[in-house]
């Protein structure tokens, strides 16, 4: 399994988003071709896992990620930024050897 860790503040926000969703709900981050790096991070929620997916949870939030975006994700922490330029999940991830400045795309 790859190392994928969750911060505290991540967990946190992601808490905050699912008291709104339906119960059982979960935050699915993957890793798709595209956006102005090469690979861009695409964040949902969804109600169903699978056998095959990372399940991390830390502080009572879950984190799903697909075993395509492991490859690409692994030893990532994912995080939370409030910061003046707005909210985001921020993905500091060792593999990516650039990324853009949004933060959202990267390439390896």
């Amino acid at each position: 399994m790859a190392d994928i860790q969750l911060t505290a503040r991540a967990a946190k926000r992601i808490n905050e988003i699912m008291s709104q969703e339906p119960p059982g709900s979960s935050l699915r981050i993957s890793v798709n071709g595209g956006g102005c790096s090469g690979f861009s991070y695409a964040f949902d929620i969804e109600q169903v896992r699978t056998e095959e997916d990372l399940v991390i949870e830390k502080d009572g939030a879950t984190v799903l990620v697909d075993p395509v975006s492991i490859e690409y994700m692994g030893g990532s922490v994912i995080d939370f930024a409030n910061d003046l330029i707005g909210q985001s999940f921020k993905i500091e991830n060792p593999q990516a050897t650039s990324s853009c400045g949004c933060g959202t795309s990267f390439s390896l």
